[in-house]
């Protein structure tokens, strides 16, 4: 193939390269993710009162607790997306931003090898390996800028060009107001502080990038990450959120890895390709290896982290594909690229239409997981509350209802023994009947075959006013205002 056909062939690869990640992300279209709901609902009262909350205003048995609202631009963001765009903005948000993480760790790879169909090949095994993370929630603003970050260190360590460092605390500015990971991108300044220092004792490999710029740049953006509602609070915050391992155990998100699935595996081949890739290093790389390290801890500790493995395993095998013979002379020039990325986004516009991806379809979808029309019965009853709900819906509960709940999606605000107490009440373990929030509680709506369901069907102090096959609801005749027997 001549020089000219293959780089039209690269064209077309990178363009599905580019689309396949966000397409898959669109085929799936989540919208009825139970923590956007939450996300949602506050950053509509942030609309609203021009005001970033401090204290709770969403949960009954919390109310006025603090409570800092520590993700208050995406939650702004992403409500200002669905109020333009209805549900399909939910989808669209997503989409979106696994474009953006694609298009960002296409980038990081291609500069880093020299053969093109190894970039393709890596870029997707780690999208594809982060697949379960692809829906709408802060997190894909964390995995985007952390590949940034990486991105600009690998050059400066490579080139000894430092001017892209400059974009570090601007990321991080932005990133302290989007999600509380930016901690995450903290540590990784740190092994790249770390690297030059163990240099000058003869520790590595050395590279282009010293330790008074990389000391200028970790300082830079933590004084960056402070611009923010809560200031330098904003470190307490997220030692707070790390400080409940209990939460780990409880929340299927935060578990470790299960591997049940192809993305599972694909990690773990990611992981002992990279783990290949270091042995076989003929100097020791310390950024590399910290970076690779941090992120198997955070990685097997917790799958929603599985993303860190995915881009550190990326960084190190790009850097061990040889590159092919000639490949300098069909390498695609950067309007080449641009020219495919736009393409791609082409092909996801059009997705939308050709997946029927609509309100109404989303509509249906979030009627097959959350109590759509057991809310709506709720409200046209004008039953009393105080609610007590299941943690799965508490987040739909605060949109819809406009209501404070008994519990929602917000684990670590809640803690352990309080999630705990839950658990066992809707498990009707023993002594359910002693938890203070049921006791209460005039509205008590869950899933139909929740346990704690089938026993209030035979206590007289409850009456159920509704029920289908995913929800029922009883009201406490105690309440005031309950319908009478």
């Amino acid at each position: 193939m001549s020089p000219r056909a293959d780089r039209y062939a690269q064209m077309v690869a990178l363009a599905a390269l580019l689309a396949g990640p966000a397409i898959m992300c669109l085929h799936a279209a989540v919208a009825n993710d139970p923590d956007i709901w939450w996300h949602l609902r506050t950053g509509e009262w942030i609309t609203q009162h021009r005001l970033i909350p401090r204290t709770d205003i969403f949960s009954g048995p919390n109310a006025g607790k603090p409570w800092p609202a520590y993700s208050w631009l995406f939650e702004v963001l992403v409500f200002q997306i669905v109020h333009r765009l209805g549900l399909v903005g939910i989808v669209s948000y997503s989409v979106g931003m696994v474009f953006a993480i694609t298009c960002a760790l296409y980038r990081l790879v291609n500069r880093l090898s020299g053969d093109f169909t190894g970039t393709a090949l890596l870029v997707f095994a780690s999208c594809f390996a982060m697949g379960h993370l692809y829906t709408p929630r802060p997190w894909l603003f964390t995995i985007l800028f952390l590949i940034l970050e990486v991105d600009i260190l690998m050059q400066a360590r490579r080139t000894g060009r430092l001017r892209g460092l400059l974009w570090l605390p601007l990321i991080f500015a932005v990133w302290s107001n989007i999600h509380i990971q930016f901690i995450d991108g903290l540590v990784v300044l740190g092994l790249a502080l770390i690297e030059p220092v163990a240099a000058l004792r003869g520790i590595g490999q050395k590279t282009r990038l010293g330790v008074a710029p990389a000391a200028a740049v970790l300082g830079a953006s933590t004084l960056a990450t402070m611009v923010n509602p809560f200031g330098w609070h904003i470190f307490r915050v997220a030692y707070d959120l790390a400080a409940q391992p209990g939460v780990l155990d409880k929340i299927n998100e935060l578990k470790a890895i299960p591997f049940r699935d192809a993305a599972d595996w694909t990690i773990l081949a990611l992981t002992l390709l990279a783990v290949a890739a270091l042995a076989r290093s003929l100097s020791l790389r310390v950024f590399e290896v910290g970076l690779f390290a941090f992120a198997i801890f955070t990685g097997f500790r917790s799958q929603r982290d599985v993303w860190m493995i995915a881009i550190a395993a990326a960084v190190i095998l790009a850097a061990a594909i040889p590159p092919r013979q000639n490949q300098k002379n069909i390498r695609l020039r950067p309007m080449a690229m641009a020219v495919a990325g736009l393409v791609a986004a082409v092909l996801l516009i059009a997705g939308f239409r050709v997946m029927k991806v609509n309100d109404a379809m989303l509509e249906r979808e979030i009627e097959k997981t959350y109590p759509v029309h057991a809310v709506a019965a709720i409200q046209a009853g004008h039953y009393p509350g105080p609610l007590y709900n299941d943690f799965n819906w508490g987040g739909y509960l605060i949109w819809t209802l406009r209501m404070p709940v008994a519990v929602d999606g917000r684990a670590a605000f809640y803690g352990d023994e309080a999630l705990n107490r839950s658990v066992a009440t809707w498990n009707a373990e023993p002594d359910w009947n002693k938890d203070p929030l049921l006791q209460h509680a005039g509205i008590v709506v869950g899933p139909t075959k929740a346990a704690l369901m089938q026993v209030l069907r035979m206590d007289p102090k409850y009456r159920l006013v509704y029920e289908d096959k995913k929800a029922v609801v009883f009201v406490a005749l105690h309440a005031p205002g309950a319908p009478q027997r």
